[in-house]
């Protein structure tokens, strides 16, 4: 299984962009599938963008379509997550996660397909 560590997060106003790093370790990253999940305070976990093995095919939550990119860079074992027009509600714990042995395509949106994550990084969007 992959370790991986999140960073980037912090505080910021809405409307701001943010970017978030998510640096992986072991043999495994460029055969996972790796995703982006947050924790709104007092909420469960929930889905927000995922990147297939290729790194050519995405996917995103609704409600962030558009406005965040996910990316990844095998070469260097790391994934993005570009948050652009930051809301309130968006405030959360991020969390990146990996699943290796998947397809190539695949992109995972549900949180039992992944079995690595990272402790996460404090996304705060207030004025």
């Amino acid at each position: 299984q992959a370790q991986l560590h999140e960073s980037g997060g912090g505080l910021v106003q809405p409307g701001d962009s943010l970017t978030l790093s998510c640096a992986a370790s072991g043999r495994t990253f460029g055969s996972s599938a790796m995703g982006w999940f947050r924790r709104p305070p007092g909420k469960e976990r929930e889905s927000v963008a995922a990147v297939s093995i290729s790194g050519t095919r995405t996917n995103y939550a609704d409600s962030v379509k558009g406005r965040f990119t996910i990316s990844r860079d095998n070469a260097k074992n790391m994934v993005y997550l570009k948050m652009n027009s930051l809301k309130t509600e968006e405030t959360a714990v991020y969390y990146c996660e990996a699943k290796g042995a998947v397809s190539y395509y695949a992109t995972l949106m549900r949180e039992y397909e992944y079995n690595s994550w990272g402790q996460g990084t404090q996304v705060t969007v207030s004025s």
